[in-house]
């Protein structure tokens, strides 16, 4: 065990950067594909109502939504928001995008398992997300005091307990936003709705959207690791 953490501390401080660098690709590729116009000049919101109406959906409405990525789907309202962007562009970024949200609209029709599941979870991590590295810090204060120390390590795995559950969500959003993209470039592909090159380019930009999410999960699960090595006698 490195003495006072440095290791989880370097750790902590790659993660960091490395999610900087691939939001920054990331906001590159969208730029760059933003440049590839479709031949079939199709918008995005054209090309998610292609795409609601080929998998038989009829009760999900697409919309504008204000804002920059702000794309996503709403289960409860049956909507999938797009930004002023993509919802008017006719680029490869934003059939991508557009086809991406789709995709979640696809899994919620299907009840795909690992929606359901991070749907579950949604209201808990609201509620938890808030106060659990507040819990962990008051118990590990406790957890100095000889009289009560016993007690502060219950409430510290208490707070770790209500962590674990947004580290849970994040690590099930993976195969949520992977399948997602994979529904998307499929039936891009299969319906001929992009170019061999545009579709290389809407690949592209997935890719680099789901690297963001891959980040962020390894992240949740180092500062999990890194709290739970505090709580149980990890200081030397």
């Amino acid at each position: 065990m490195m003495t006072g953490y440095t290791g989880y501390y370097i750790l902590i401080g790659a993660i960091s950067l490395v999610s900087w660098l691939v939001s920054n690709q990331l906001k590159r590729k969208f730029k760059k594909y933003s440049q590839v116009h479709l031949r079939n000049g199709m918008s995005g919101a054209e090309i998610a109502e292609k795409m609601l109406a080929d998998h038989g959906i009829t009760d999900v409405k697409v919309i504008s939504a204000k804002g920059q990525l702000t794309d996503h789907y709403n289960p409860r309202d049956k909507t999938v928001n797009l930004s002023e962007v993509v919802y008017n562009q006719r680029n490869a970024a934003a059939a991508a995008v557009s086809a991406h949200e789709v995709g979640h609209a696809v899994q919620h029709a299907t009840a795909y398992s690992y929606l359901t599941m991070r749907s579950k979870l949604v209201p808990v991590v609201q509620i938890t997300s808030s106060m659990s590295q507040w819990v962990v810090f008051g118990g590990i204060a406790l957890m100095a005091s000889n009289a009560i120390g016993a007690m502060g390590q219950w409430v510290a795995i208490a707070g770790l307990a209500m962590m674990s559950f947004a580290t849970l969500f994040s690590v099930i959003t993976l195969p949520v936003e992977y399948d997602a993209s994979n529904r998307a470039l499929a039936w891009l592909k299969n319906k001929n709705m992009v170019t061999p090159d545009e579709y290389k380019g809407s690949e592209d930009a997935l890719k680099w959207a789901a690297r963001t999410y891959l980040v962020a999960a390894i992240g949740a699960i180092a500062s999990l690791l890194y709290w739970a090595l505090q709580v149980f006698g990890g200081r030397d």
